[in-house]
């Protein structure tokens, strides 16, 4: 089948038409969406809708990017703007159904805002400014499209970069990839053209196409949402790359951590295949190409392509000297391409729209768009794709909408676990893989974590090395020995028992491991460390000079203390919930911690009721004091 009549059928199977005034109902349903009862969601919307016999499309989509907002529902009706509800349960369900299905009651409470205009009769609904503000190419069909139906992605234009690509010569879908100047998405910034005109340049009579979907950082879900939304994007991409290089075989490295992933690739690969997009003679082209999935065991190093080819040949994940790279010598010593989800899910666009339209995006040297997570003490924690140059204070505010509880921002820690911390004062700094270097950070995959004053930076620097460290495959004893080395020096500091000298064993550490790691994750290992260190040298100091931790986090260095007088005599919430049963009731009638059996798990505060505020976190300096 062309594609033409393959476009016609999904359009007609999908219904999908500028004029169509059918009702649908899109509900949110990534891992972000189902966790919190979407699904639960989807059965009730069915249930109510049979009840009132009301004719409507429930639609299972991905991720809009709002996970804040999850369960979200997006209904379309009649000529009204697309209305985005938040955090629907199931009992909100029957009276959307019932007042603005039926009553035309837009149930204003449970209103979002809208994605196309606003309302303009009151009550005034604004539109979601915030898709304004992005350049959606990566995220395009998210939260848009069934998953699940690969008729809703080639309706809206799904796999008509793949129909131009087949009226192309191989070397000129090269040429258009690399005058796109598009660079890997994964961490490493790579020039993609590059890399692929090189795997075609390689000798060798099979080549072999990898998507690296082992996304391992912490607080990132790039990867994950793109998958879980539009699997078929990716599938393009891969054959595309293929078909260039001339691969008949590709495999996609998904970490086992990612059940719905994997389900629905699984089911985008069949659906593909029953529909001529992969396998033999695909579009009629004569060109071959399969897809095969590799669940991944989570082990952070797979992120490395020489490591993660070991993986899937079924060896330790351990990465290998080069030259040669993997696109010369990659899986069972083939030329192999490699590249991140993101970046296979650039390709079908720039084939469409050509190269000089995605490379009027970005800056001088990062062109395209970035795709960030937002997580921390981000007010709006999701997913956002923004051009590059875009600047962190853009993403973190007018995105993220700003600190959560409007605290102060103190800063961001940009770039996966071995990216670096940069400090509030260069929030204005472009978002693209050469401004953030200058910081000791780098764009890397995606992760975006926000810190407010609340956050310790040696609390920080601890928790990531710890990881790093932990993930380490061994190989190099830099790495091996070197961030455990690092580590134990952070974990004296936060305690207060180190010296000012660890500070200069840390550095000294540092440039070690960087100048004497294997791969990529042993060289940028040390940066949470160095980052911190340069800009929040006061609180490494005040650690040790003081024993004191200024943000009140290190465990060994603060106190849980009950305020007296603010404590209210009938409550029990404290001592319920205490562990370790620390929490007693003194001759007084007042709640008091025995501070020996004390293990600051901080449930107390949790727990003390907002009109008490009876429990509070104190430098252990003033311990005795207030006991006495």
């Amino acid at each position: 089948m062309k594609y033409p009549q393959l476009k016609s059928l999904a359009q007609e199977k999908w219904l999908i038409h500028k004029n169509n005034k059918n009702t649908r109902i899109l509900v949110g349903a990534a891992t972000c969406g189902v966790a919190v009862g979407a699904r639960e969601v989807i059965a009730t919307f069915k249930d109510e809708l049979e009840k009132s016999n009301i004719e409507a499309e429930v639609l299972q989509v991905g991720c809009l990017g709002l996970c804040y907002a999850e369960p979200l529902v997006v209904i379309s009706k009649g000529d009204n703007p697309s209305i985005v509800y938040k955090n629907i349960s199931e009992e909100d369900v029957p009276r959307l159904v019932r007042q603005y299905l039926q009553e035309d009651d837009l149930c204003f409470d449970l209103v979002l805002g809208t994605l196309e205009g606003g309302v303009a009769t009151p009550p005034y609904i604004p539109e979601l400014e915030r898709f304004d503000l992005e350049k959606r190419i990566i995220l395009r069909y998210a939260g848009y499209i069934e998953p699940e139906s690969i008729y809703s992605y080639i309706a809206l234009g799904g796999y008509e970069g793949l129909s131009k690509a087949f009226n192309m010569r191989q070397e000129e879908v090269i040429r258009e990839i690399k005058n796109s100047h598009l660079r890997g998405l994964g961490g490493a910034g790579f020039p993609t053209g590059v890399k692929m005109e090189a795997s075609l340049k390689a000798p060798g009579k099979n080549r072999n196409v990898i998507c690296n979907a082992d996304e391992g950082d912490p607080g990132a879900f790039m990867d994950r949402v793109v998958l879980e939304s539009c699997p078929h994007q990716v599938i393009e991409g891969m054959v595309i790359s293929a078909y260039a290089l001339r691969a008949s075989k590709g495999y996609i490295y998904i970490r086992l951590e990612y059940p719905l992933a994997i389900h629905r690739f699984k089911v985008a690969i069949e659906q593909a295949r029953n529909n001529v997009l992969l396998g033999k003679d695909i579009l009629e082209s004569g060109f071959d190409f399969d897809i095969e999935i590799i669940p991944g065991g989570g082990a952070f190093v797979c992120g490395e392509s020489s490591a993660l080819i070991s993986s899937i040949e079924g060896k330790r994940p351990m990465p290998r000297v080069k030259p040669p790279r993997s696109a010369e010598f990659g899986l069972f010593g083939e030329p192999t391409l490699i590249n991140n989800v993101k970046t296979f899910s650039c390709i079908p666009s720039i084939i469409s729209n050509g190269a000089e339209w995605f490379s009027s995006m970005g800056t001088q040297n990062s062109k395209g768009t970035a795709v960030f997570s937002l997580a921390g003490k981000v007010a709006n924690p999701g997913l956002v794709e923004v051009e590059m140059g875009t600047t962190l204070r853009e993403v973190v505010y007018y995105l993220g909408g700003g600190v959560r509880e409007g605290k102060r921002l103190k800063g961001v820690q940009i770039g996966g676990p071995s990216g670096g911390c940069i400090p509030s004062e260069y929030i204005d700094t472009p978002v693209d893989f050469d401004s953030l270097q200058v910081f000791g950070s780098m764009l890397g995959s995606g992760g975006l974590i926000v810190m407010d004053e609340e956050t310790c930076m040696v609390d920080v620097a601890k928790y990531f090395l710890k990881f790093l460290k932990n993930e380490s495959c061994g190989k190099c004893s830099f790495c091996r020995v070197g961030l455990s080395q690092m580590y134990y020096i952070l974990e004296g500091i936060s305690k207060g028992e180190a010296t000012l000298d660890d500070l200069n064993v840390l550095n000294i550490l540092a440039d070690d491991i960087k100048d004497g790691s294997l791969c990529g994750l042993g060289k940028t290992a040390p940066n949470p460390v160095l980052t911190t260190l340069k800009y929040f040298r006061s609180e490494y100091e005040a650690h040790i000079l003081e024993q004191r931790c200024p943000a009140l986090v290190c465990r060994d260095l603060i106190f849980y203390y009950i305020i007296p007088e603010k404590c209210y005599r009938g409550c029990e919430h404290c001592v319920l919930k205490c562990p370790t049963k620390s929490i007693f009731t003194n001759d007084r009638g007042i709640k008091e911690i025995n501070q020996t059996k004390c293990s600051k798990c901080g449930n107390c505060l949790e727990v003390c009721p907002e009109v008490y505020k009876a429990v509070k976190i104190f430098p252990k300096s003033e311990l005795n004091k207030k006991l006495s």
